[in-house]
């Protein structure tokens, strides 16, 4: 053999004996603490779309959502793009509620946060939508509550307004801090 082909299967040898402990090492194992583990979502959802019942089997409400994170041990879904539409057992009626971002709690309350639309969906009643930037809904009593400029648009009605309460069931409504009232007479 020439020396050419013996530096060359030393050299080859000598990077093989270098690197061959490396490739046969075990992956070093992440440890996730149970503290950090509370951070990480138990599950994930894209495109969610899903129906509640209450306990006498009538649709109570309706959630879709871009995406769903469910973060079981600290008790709460994130929402990115939720929209909720509850339903009111008394007359019928729906209400739409829209944002940007949401937080389902265990306790059966909401908070949406960032370009918050509630919509009455039915057309005939005197308030028709509620924009705001915050609010926290209670999906068993069907109340409703901020603490944030709000406007409140109707048939011929627009208030403004900082911070309200209402109850969806009762349809009453409750201005923490009065702004401003623009009454639109119907031509």
């Amino acid at each position: 053999m020439n020396r050419l082909v013996i530096s060359i299967v030393l050299i080859f040898s000598a990077a093989f004996g270098l690197y061959l402990p490396t490739w046969l090492a075990d992956d070093k194992k992440i440890i996730v603490s149970d503290k950090d583990a509370a951070l990480l979502p138990n599950y994930e959802a894209k495109n969610l779309r899903s129906k509640f019942f209450d306990k006498n089997g009538n649709l109570a409400y309706r959630v879709s959502a871009e995406k769903m994170e469910h973060f079981d041990i600290l008790g709460f879904v994130n929402f990115t793009q939720p929209e909720y539409t509850i339903y009111l057992q008394g007359d019928g009626s729906r209400w739409q509620l829209s944002a940007d971002e949401g937080t389902f709690y265990d306790n059966n309350t909401i908070e949406l946060v960032n370009n918050v639309q509630i919509r009455n969906l039915q057309a005939e009643d005197y308030i028709q939508t509620i924009s705001t930037d915050f609010i926290e809904i209670d999906l068993l009593t069907k109340k409703i509550a901020s603490d944030q400029p709000l406007i409140i648009s109707g048939a011929n009605v627009i208030i403004n307004g900082i911070g309200f309460e209402a109850n969806l069931e009762t349809q009453k409504y409750e201005l923490k801090n009065h702004v401003q009232t623009k009454y639109l007479p119907a031509r």
